[in-house]
């Protein structure tokens, strides 16, 4: 990202930024030709610039906010196809766009940097990387995301726990505006893949196969009913039209029969009580065949179950065998040893 690398940088340059399981943040400066025809010949020159910031626990996430507070997005390309046709050749070639709210020479003044660990929040002035604040997250658990969003056009730092509270900071000035306890970390798929969004959101997979959208925003809350889409467009049935008796006769067409019509008791009057009567099942042969692959796949899950207990148990028949003849080595080496050693004396050894 552009940034400051050193202390003393008149304008910010292409850097990046490596956070280690040491709670270090190592600005590595890199050295990008300018005009596209220099990348061809010319190499990127990585050098170390020599500056560490350090915090308490494994880095999480770094952002960077310019004088005013606002979010400095990266910069990107813009995409164009290659294979198009148009006139103007001048369009087509690749200019670096940069995303920011602020001019350049605000920029350029000053910049803040925000670094994020399992532990602690630091909010550092660049370029002169003195930390205006501190905020310590948590002592007794850890984090196990940290992302810097934006909700309601201000920026802040979205934080989920272990313990399962979700906590959000005020940037820069790491105040802290909302700490709730959500859900326990009972499951490794959810540290695994919980991520925050813009607008108040996040999500995580609950199964293997199903995503749970959540929100800690009012706004978001209230307009949920709104933002709700429909699978298919609700349509009245039309009636059938009626039908004459040469029509149906000499149509050609055949007629569907209902059987409530036919053999019911509003066409056929009331059965006797000795005739049998059809009730049909909740399922059918449908909720049998699912029941059926129900329990086929729990079969199967307990076959494997029992693979890998069977694998688990020869792996530790192979190990106490193994120990059992280190065991037996041992005891031999020991027993030679004392008889070679029997009849010496103490300063005969």
């Amino acid at each position: 990202m552009e940034s400051f690398s050193r202390k003393h940088d008149p304008s910010p340059s292409p850097c990046l930024w490596v956070g280690t399981s040491l709670g270090m943040v190592l600005i590595i400066s890199l050295n990008v030709p300018a005009s596209e025809e220099q990348r061809q010949t010319e190499p990127v020159v990585v050098t170390p610039s020599g500056t560490v910031l350090t915090l308490k626990g494994a880095v999480l996430t770094f952002s960077c906010l310019d004088c005013m507070g606002s979010l400095i997005h990266p910069s990107y390309e813009v995409w164009r196809d290659p294979n198009s046709t148009d006139d103007n050749e001048k369009t087509r070639k690749r200019k670096l766009v940069a995303f920011s709210p602020s001019s350049s020479q605000d920029m350029s003044d000053h910049q803040f940097a925000v670094v994020c660990s399992e532990k602690q929040a630091k909010v550092f002035s660049l370029p002169s990387q003195t930390c205006l604040y501190v905020h310590n997250i948590t002592e007794t658990s850890f984090l196990l995301r940290a992302d810097v969003v934006t909700m309601c056009n201000n920026v802040l730092l979205a934080c989920f726990c272990a313990n399962g509270h979700i906590m959000t900071i005020s940037l820069p000035s790491l105040r802290p505006l909302l700490d709730v306890n959500y859900l326990p970390l009972t499951d490794m798929r959810i540290a695994r893949t919980f991520c925050f969004a813009n607008g108040g959101q996040a999500l995580y997979l609950c199964s293997s196969s199903e995503i749970q959208r959540i929100t800690y925003s009012q706004e978001m809350c209230d307009s949920l009913q709104e933002m709700l889409g429909d699978l298919f467009s609700a349509v009245e049935t039309p009636e059938a039209q009626n039908r004459g008796f040469l029509k149906g006769l000499f149509g050609g067409s055949g007629q569907t029969l209902d059987r409530e019509e036919l053999f019911g008791e509003a066409t056929a009057g009331k059965a006797s009580r000795g005739l049998a009567q059809h009730i049909p099942g909740q399922g059918g042969i449908e909720g049998v065949k699912g029941a059926a692959t129900g329990v086929a796949a729990d079969l199967h899950r307990a076959r494997i179950a029992l693979d890998e207990r069977g694998q688990r148990l020869g792996e530790l028949e192979d190990k106490t065998e193994r120990m059992l003849s280190s065991a037996e080595a041992f005891s031999k080496h020991a027993h030679g040893l004392m008889v070679k050693h029997r009849d010496k004396k103490w300063y005969q050894l």
